[in-house]
């Protein structure tokens, strides 16, 4: 019944409600009473939002790659740019910095950057540790670039930064004038004649006196490198050498060791240890010949060196039936089992024995056989048959992995040739100082 009589209540009321609003449409109180019932005409145009704020601001600009940025630098597939600021200390346009950040680990970044720079000829100047720690550096032309991967992810993000310099003539360092004495022009006789235009001469071999940081590198591979010092074979890092003229005697012995570098090494560390027997020796390759690579012209200034090389029958190339191998890559980095396939046969003196990654795996012990190149299987194994005075132990020491992509340092690639040899026949840097 109460029920009842409230529904009735409130339809009577509204019904009272109707009949005065309609009596008094036409009337002034009518109209102030439709406008105070009207919805609000300023909400049309600014629209309120319940729980915010009227509008929401706007969301930043994705960063842009900047003009300048070297379109021969790889750009990593799965990583999105970030920041891009100019290089501290550089001409502005010719330097920058540009930070990235990808769901992949920071192995996986680090390992695209090395693949991509060597497979593009570019020259290594430092590497990182083998902890991850530490830049890529490289160089081509006149280009440098770094890219560093912070050590540890965020929320599953790797963070890097790229950086990048290319030098001009207004950029590039400035050579000190030379003394009245050194600018005196030689005499016909003396003159010595100057490179082909366009090529770097390669730099002389030092002495153990004159490389100032041999302390600098490992402690097992000190002893091979003062040997082949005196015997003249080592040469100061090209890298030091450009930076500033008083770091000509450093040999960066920690720093990665180009395939050019180790060529030359190569064919000057045999034909120096084994000084008194010529039928040993290696002839470098004469300027006359067709070149056996097509990245290494006669104009090159190690061409007689590779081709000198690869005529030997040590280097594959086309001259050996390696009709795959056309490049030479003469600036790419030396990896570990480019050194056992090049230095091996200079050991044996006799071809190497068939070969098998199951051979490999059960001689050496090595985990990641698999991995290493076909081509380079016979070397590693004939290696092995070498006992205590096997390439890989004197230069990488007791290892259960090979890595057999890892850049070879300048102390373990002069290290490798201390000793020319096989099973106990051979003969060592310090015997060769002996003679």
């Amino acid at each position: 019944m109460l029920l009842y009589q409230r529904s009735a209540a409130f339809a009577l009321l509204a019904a009272s409600l109707l009949i005065t609003l309609t009596a008094c449409a036409n009337t002034p109180t009518g109209k102030a009473l439709e406008q105070s019932l009207s919805a609000d005409p300023s909400l049309k145009d600014n629209p309120v939002t319940f729980g915010g704020a009227k509008n929401s601001p706007p969301a930043p600009a994705a960063a842009q790659l900047p003009a300048d940025f070297p379109a021969e630098i790889p750009l990593y597939p799965n990583a999105k740019l970030q920041e891009v600021k100019p290089l501290t200390g550089e001409p502005e346009g010719s330097a920058g910095q540009t930070r990235w950040a990808s769901p992949d680990s920071g192995t996986a970044v680090r390992e695209f950057y090395q693949k991509q720079f060597q497979e593009s000829n570019w020259e290594t100047v430092s590497q990182p540790a083998g902890d991850g720690t530490g830049t890529l550096e490289v160089r081509r032309d006149n280009l440098r670039v770094k890219v560093s991967v912070e050590p540890k992810a965020a929320a599953g993000v790797t963070a890097f930064t790229i950086k990048y310099l290319r030098e001009t003539a207004e950029t590039a360092q400035p050579q000190p004038a030379p003394s009245p004495a050194a600018s005196a022009q030689p005499s016909p006789e003396t003159a010595s004649p100057a490179p082909p235009t366009g090529t770097e001469t390669p730099p002389a071999s030092a002495g153990a006196g004159s490389l100032t940081d041999l302390n600098k590198a490992p402690a097992q591979l000190r002893q091979y490198l003062e040997d082949l010092a005196k015997l003249g074979v080592l040469t100061p890092s090209a890298a030091a050498k450009s930076k500033e003229p008083a770091a000509g005697t450093l040999f960066e012995p920690n720093k990665a060791i180009t395939r050019r570098q180790f060529a030359r090494w190569l064919l000057d560390a045999n034909n120096k240890i084994y000084a008194s027997q010529p039928a040993r020796q290696i002839r470098p390759g004469l300027e006359t010949a067709q070149p056996a690579f097509t990245d290494v012209p006669v104009k090159d200034p190690d061409f007689g060196v590779i081709q000198g090389l690869a005529e030997a029958g040590i280097i594959p190339s086309p001259l050996s039936g390696d009709s795959t191998t056309v490049q030479f890559r003469p600036d790419a980095p030396l990896t570990r089992e480019t050194l056992a396939l090049w230095k091996v046969p200079l050991d044996t003196r006799k071809s190497l024995p068939a070969a098998s990654t199951d051979a490999v795996q059960q001689t050496w012990g090595f985990q990641d056989a698999a991995k290493i190149d076909p081509k380079a299987l016979r070397a590693v194994l004939a290696d092995y048959q070498n006992g205590d005075l096997a390439n890989i132990r004197r230069s990488f020491g007791y290892t259960a992995l090979l890595q057999p992509k890892k850049p070879v340092t300048r102390a373990e690639a002069a290290s490798a040739l201390w000793y020319f040899g096989f099973q106990g026949e051979g003969i060592s840097a310090k015997d060769a100082l002996q003679q």
